[in-house]
């Protein structure tokens, strides 16, 4: 019996470890069942309050993960605590090891042509055996959605990894992620970016520390700076209104 979901801040998150949630992917690819993955981390909870669509998005999807450490320190402080955070990169890498062991077929939607290229052959680097039914990068108007999905399920699918940005990539798997024919839709963020060696990630001991976003502020200061301030300022001050809200109840 699937754990019960708990609110959090305007959203909900599945109280699931990563063994947890990589066994629902594998049996929903065995199943050939639609499962279709969210992730949050303290932007995009900022952003769904006001962004309908992308908070409908959100909530629409199967599987809704903490992918910040910051969300899981939220849910801990207001009594609804998930068991470890799951980010976004690390399913992404542990779904594409699983693909390789089982033949799961993969398809790669996102990121500039030149980025998606070192994605698909860091990606079959990696994982050996990795079975490649596509990929197509993520540069395309809203208008052609349906297009780009229908070029999707022409290849078959098992898992559909969508390395766009918010909330185009939200709004995707949520108006056409069945449309794919993908059994799993995970939408990875800038995953592409990292794997295909154009972005750096934390160290791990940062990443415990839940500073990943410091150090990704560190290495592009001037286009993060401001973002950051506003998201994280207003991520605390939520928190800290829910908090007070719950003291006096």
């Amino acid at each position: 019996m699937a754990p019960e979901r708990a609110a959090l801040l305007g959203t909900v998150l599945d109280p699931l470890g990563m063994r947890e949630v990589v066994a629902r992917c594998v049996a929903a690819v065995d199943a050939g069942e639609y499962l279709s993955i969210g992730v949050v981390n303290a932007a995009k909870i900022v952003h769904m309050r006001a962004d309908a669509m992308l908070r409908e998005s959100v909530l629409d999807c199967d599987l809704v993960l903490a992918d910040g450490q910051a969300v899981v320190w939220a849910s801990r402080v207001l009594g609804r605590p998930v068991p470890e955070r799951v980010a976004g990169i690390d399913l992404f890498l542990e779904l594409l090891a699983e693909a390789a062991r089982r033949g799961h077929r993969v398809y790669f939607l996102g990121a500039r042509p030149h980025v998606l290229e070192r994605v698909v052959a860091e990606a079959r680097r990696r994982f050996p055996g990795l079975v490649v039914a596509g990929a197509r990068d993520g540069y395309f108007p809203v208008e052609e959605s349906e297009t780009v999905a229908k070029e999707i399920a022409a290849t078959d699918p098992d898992l559909l990894f969508l390395g766009i940005t918010s909330p185009k990539k939200e709004i995707f798997v949520g108006e056409w992620g069945r449309a794919t024919g993908a059994k799993v839709v995970h939408g990875v963020g800038g995953s592409f970016d990292i794997l295909a060696g154009e972005i750096r990630r934390a160290p791990r001991v940062w990443q415990r520390a839940g500073l990943e976003w410091l150090y990704r502020l560190l290495q592009e200061p001037v286009r993060l700076g401001p973002r950051y301030l506003t998201t994280n300022t207003r991520f605390v001050l939520l928190l800290a209104a829910e908090r007070l809200r719950k003291s006096r109840t």
